[in-house]
């Protein structure tokens, strides 16, 4: 496995001062963000796609730094009932498959999006329950109607790119859970897997471990961040909470740096696990803890997972 970081917490500074900043830490890969929710800051993606040079420089500059990249980055909504702003999406995530295809980069990052309740809606409708029977009627539509037609098309421009792409797990989407990742992929297509983040499925009471064990084949990313769930809160509300990520002690959950929300057993059982189903790739870090500073997230982040991440290959079991 290799460590890295999405360097969209750094959206702020141009690419190269973020390599030279992040250097003395040692990592491996980087995860740019090209459109969307997480901007392009470090990645123009028009320039690139029609300048071969330009290009050719940015890999340069990436491999200068001993860096390679892990994935792009475009998590959007091109589901949403807006038309406008649906294909606004889709065509950011169209150029991030094209433009991986040009980096040699094999993984595109992403939401599966969530459309409205209907043709005639402008807002999206994240379904959480199954009655009224109005809810499974609209999960339904959104899923025939939507959902499946879309990614079946984009399974096809995936293949024909050599590109995966991987679904982040995270509510507000259709795709939240590993149910319906592994009914999105059943449905539509092996070039779809996981972009997988622990810190989405904590909250919702899942337990990672195991969901990486059922996702076995189907993991092209891994995402580090973790969260905590706040027992006194969610006692009186449950874990469905609304209010702002600014309002962290009367929240039920907040994202957290890596090993501010579980201990270092759990990720090592966690990465143990991901050796065990195959995967062999980018563990990224992505900074989201709102009571630290992005630096300081990353570099608590780093010295954290350099103990628990398994790096190496292993060797022969020469007592077996």
């Amino acid at each position: 496995m290799k460590l890295g970081l999405l360097t969209a917490m750094f959206s702020d500074k141009p690419l190269k001062e973020v390599l030279n900043q992040i250097h003395p830490l040692g990592l491996q890969t980087v995860e740019l963000g090209v459109g969307n929710y997480p901007g392009d800051p470090h990645c123009p993606v028009q320039e690139l796609l029609k300048s071969k040079p330009k290009r050719a420089d940015l890999l340069a500059l990436i491999k200068g730094e001993g860096l390679e990249i892990s994935a792009l980055s475009c998590h959007g909504n091109p589901l949403h009932p807006d038309d406008a702003f649906a294909k606004a999406n889709h065509k950011v995530t169209l150029d991030a498959i094209k433009l991986a295809n040009l980096l040699g980069v094999n993984v595109v990052n992403g939401f599966s999006g969530c459309p409205g309740s209907g043709p005639w809606d402008k807002k999206p409708n994240w379904v959480t329950c199954a009655w009224p029977p109005d809810y499974l009627e609209v999960l339904e539509w959104q899923w025939e109607k939507k959902v499946i037609p879309y990614w079946t098309k984009m399974n096809q421009v995936l293949k024909d790119a050599g590109v995966n792409f991987a679904f982040e797990m995270h509510p507000g989407f259709v795709v939240y859970n590993t149910e319906t990742l592994l009914k999105l992929r059943k449905a539509c297509g092996n070039t779809l897997g996981a972009n997988f983040d622990p810190s989405h499925l904590f909250w919702q009471g899942m337990e990672p471990v195991e969901c990486v064990k059922a996702l076995r084949g189907c993991i092209y990313h891994v995402h580090a961040k973790d969260s905590i769930v706040h027992a006194a809160n969610t006692a009186i509300n449950g874990v469905n909470d609304a209010k702002s990520y600014g309002d962290e002690i009367n929240r039920s959950w907040i994202f957290r740096t890596c090993g501010y929300g579980h201990d270092m057993k759990w990720w090592n059982d966690f990465f143990s696990t991901l050796r065990m189903v195959g995967y062999d790739g980018a563990i990224s870090i992505e900074h989201e803890d709102s009571l630290m500073s992005s630096w300081e997230g990353l570099t608590k982040a780093v010295s954290f997972l350099k103990q628990t991440i398994i790096f190496e290959k292993p060797t022969a079991m020469t007592w077996a």
